[in-house]
């Protein structure tokens, strides 16, 4: 070897020894999710697995589900009903049932205000009816006419407000398909996905009623007059921005069919993930 050949080795072992090493960018970490259940008007014994499995097979989340005490248990039980929500990036709630206890409310509130994600899933919307900051974290709930504003869109996916006291309360028609139109192709859960599409035969919430504030639009569907609806259309999927936390409501998901839809699966994976992260990175098909 020439003595060019041994100082431009060297020079290389040198710089070797002293550079960084290139290494491949760390996967995203997964998500926890915390899935809430154990009490609902619908059959959360069908809807809950469905629920855990799409998120598991998203790749992007760990799943948790918390069962609690079955109605009208004794307090003794509810008692022991201390989810810690710190825990988790995201609170995904299949639950409509008796009243959490006050501290479980308060824990839940702090969660939210400092940060944290929230998922209402179909019939969740229906629960604490009298729970004040809950009302404010969904913005819209199965509440009567009196209890607060609707919101609803006009053809072109403005906003439009009905006070309190005006129009129908909450309810829905007979299940069927349904259109659903996507309102911000723009918002990261809703990009890639279809402008329209038909929705598996569901229950198509109309009505609904409370704070309404800080809404923001992402599905509707027209609740046509024919199958018992309103003739309007409705809010189907929003966000909602409570304290420094982020909530994504789909009421979309009767049953088992109707959450594992396509679409519907689709967007609950991507919703859980932008309400943990603001961000979304999965694709806008369903996981397989």
């Amino acid at each position: 070897m020439t003595p060019i050949l041994r100082r431009r080795l060297a020079l290389a072992l040198a710089f070797a020894a002293v550079a960084p090493l290139a290494l491949p960018a760390p996967a995203e970490e997964k998500i926890a999710v915390l899935l809430i259940d154990g009490q609902n008007n619908h059959n959360w014994k069908q809807t809950t697995p469905v629920l855990q499995s799409m998120l598991l097979k998203s790749g992007r989340f760990t799943v948790d589900v918390l069962t609690s005490p079955p109605a009208k248990s004794p307090k003794e039980a509810w008692d022991a009903f201390k989810p810690d929500f710190s825990k988790y990036g995201v609170v995904v709630s299949n639950y409509n049932g008796d009243p959490w206890p006050e501290a479980t409310n308060q824990a839940l509130e702090k969660y939210m205000a400092g940060g944290g994600g929230l998922v209402i899933s179909h019939a969740a919307n229906n629960a604490f009816t009298g729970w004040a900051e809950w009302n404010k974290m969904i913005a819209l709930g199965w509440r009567n006419a009196q209890f607060g504003d609707r919101l609803t869109v006009d053809d072109a996916g403005k906003l439009v407000r009905t006070p309190k006291g005006e129009g129908p309360g909450a309810g829905h028609g007979k299940q069927h398909a349904y259109e659903c139109v996507v309102r911000d192709p723009g918002h990261p859960v809703m990009k890639g996905m279809p402008a329209k599409w038909t929705h598996a035969k569901d229950e198509l919430y109309h009505g609904q009623r409370g704070p309404g504030e800080s809404v923001h639009v992402l599905v509707s569907a027209f609740s046509d007059k024919s199958t018992g609806g309103t003739g309007a259309h409705e809010l189907m999927v929003f966000t909602v921005t409570y304290g420094k936390g982020r909530v994504f409501v789909n009421l979309l998901g009767h049953d088992g069919s109707s959450v594992g839809a396509p679409e519907n699966a689709a967007i609950t994976c991507r919703g859980t993930e932008w309400a943990a992260t603001e961000k979304v990175t999965l694709p806008p098909e369903p996981p397989k």
